[in-house]
């Protein structure tokens, strides 16, 4: 496939054009919004976004941000998402700009309102050092290509299978990508290439056998006609940072010449732990919160539902029946992404990632639940009923005070069993921004490449804590038995 190559981290000419009137004046901060801007950002995509050894997101972008932010008065908070969930947050109007390396392009500009580009940044192919069948385009025939979802580099990777008999492996963040071309799962893989460059830096065991191709330019978003003041700043005060020296000065801290990088030395498995206890521990207390809040509510709603299904009204039985198979028939990720992004839009409101994925988890497992407690009140004899009902009690007083508790010691190891399960289901929540005990692995795979390490240290952590509650709710089951 042969393609314009042009010079990589051009900026546009647009830019020379603005820096020479700029010469005359400073551009003048428009005025901002009292609220902070929410920011979607992609961490996993170094070096234009990720989060450092301190916790902090730093990167071409972050950086970027906070100059212009700071040269134009206004405040933002960053909200970390994958690069696809962050443009479809954007579309939804749930966050009020973007930046992650977006590349301008046709299809992304009748959705999206762009800032003048700040960078070009072409993709380009890698494979594994070791691997010397593949040094064009054609080699790739009857190969496995892995991708990023949403990037210019997928868009690539889909012309040239337009040419080449080419399998295309699509991905959610660039450090699985990777890994899959260095375990042999992908032959070869496209990134931008200032990403792919900084990747090889790192230490990970690829190379680049093609030059980088011609790419898109690289700009801010918002969504179409939307925080137009907002667009307004960014572009004056990239102007001025690009006049006073500070772009410069961020692209030379990021962007280091293959001459004069060094391959960082990776990190033992126990340095790789010590040096990301914090984060990892604060995603897990975030696993935590999500599971208790969303299990308790759960557990209550959950009851309802199950009542109305052991009751004799057909209404209710109804009411029960239609929730539990819709809800236990949607697939919870699809289920995440109604509530974070379709909700928002057809309501006109804003919802947090963290809301979201309460309600999400607590829709889910309230399904699960209810079903539960209608086991659990069919498997009591109906005989227990009967006889409370035969003694003078109301139905009522006979299922609170006969029928549920020998009902709820009958329920507790499939409790106990849904709860464990509902703690893992908070991985998928990663999917709508929640940086959770999974999303923070991620976070830190992006920074070090060492995702082997890391998913074991992130498998060792579900398993212990999962042990440990299970044990206390062992307990807990053994205290009840023996009442």
């Amino acid at each position: 496939m042969k393609m314009k190559k042009k010079p990589i981290f051009i900026v546009s000419i647009t830019f020379t054009l603005l820096l020479l009137l700029s010469s005359l004046s400073p551009v003048k901060p428009v005025e901002a919004q009292e609220d902070p801007y929410i920011i979607a950002t992609d961490v996993t995509f170094a070096p234009f976004e990720y989060q450092n050894e301190d916790d902090e997101y730093v990167g071409i972008d972050i950086d970027l941000l906070a100059a212009i932010a700071e040269d134009q008065g206004f405040e933002y908070e960053l909200r970390p998402m994958n690069f696809s969930a962050g443009l479809q947050a954007l579309e939804a109007n749930q966050v009020d700009g973007m930046i992650a390396a977006m590349s301008i392009t046709p299809e992304r500009e009748e959705s999206f309102d762009f800032s003048e580009p700040y960078i070009d940044a072409g993709p380009v192919l890698a494979v594994h050092e070791d691997n010397d069948e593949i040094s064009s385009y054609a080699d790739l025939d009857g190969k496995n290509l892995a991708v990023k979802v949403g990037t210019t580099g997928a868009q690539f990777a889909e012309e040239l299978a337009q040419e080449f008999d080419v399998t295309i492996n699509q991905f959610e963040d660039s450090a699985n990508m990777y890994e899959a071309v260095v375990a042999g799962h992908s032959d070869a893989a496209v990134e931008d290439y200032p990403v792919m460059a900084y990747a090889i830096q790192q230490g990970l065991p690829l190379k680049l056998p093609t030059e980088p191709e011609a790419g898109y330019p690289v700009g801010f978003a918002v969504n179409g006609g939307q925080n137009q003041e907002l667009l307004a700043m960014f572009n004056a005060g990239l102007v001025n940072v690009m006049e006073d020296g500070t772009y410069d000065e961020i692209l030379d801290t990021y962007l280091i010449s293959a001459e004069d990088a060094s391959v960082a030395e990776s990190a033992g498995f126990f340095s790789l732990l010590s040096n990301n206890f914090d984060a990892l521990m604060a995603g897990l207390g975030r696993t935590l919160v999500l599971t208790l809040v969303a299990f308790g509510i759960s557990l209550v709603a959950g009851t309802i539902i199950g009542l109305f299904s052991a009751t004799k009204n057909k209404a209710l039985n109804l009411i029960a029946n239609i929730y539990v198979t819709v809800l236990r028939g949607i697939p919870l990720i699809v289920l995440a992404f109604f509530m974070y992004f379709t909700v928002p839009q057809l309501f006109n409101i804003q919802l947090s990632a963290f809301a979201a994925g309460i309600i999400t988890l607590s829709l889910n497992t309230t399904a699960y639940i209810a079903e539960q407690v209608r086991g659990g009140i069919a498997a009591v004899p109906i005989g227990q009923l009967e006889a409370s009902r035969s003694l003078g009690l109301p139905y009522r007083q006979s299922m609170q005070k006969v029928v549920l508790p020998q009902a709820i010691k009958i329920m507790i190891p499939s409790l106990i069993n849904q709860f464990v399960i509902t703690l893992k289901d908070t991985s998928i929540l990663s999917v709508i921004g929640i940086v959770e005990l999974t999303q923070s692995g991620r976070i830190i795979i992006a920074r070090s490449y060492q995702s082997g390490a890391m998913w074991i240290i992130v498998g060792l952590i579900y398993l212990i804590i999962i042990t440990i509650l299970t044990k206390l709710s062992n307990l807990i089951e053994r205290s009840l038995m023996n009442d």
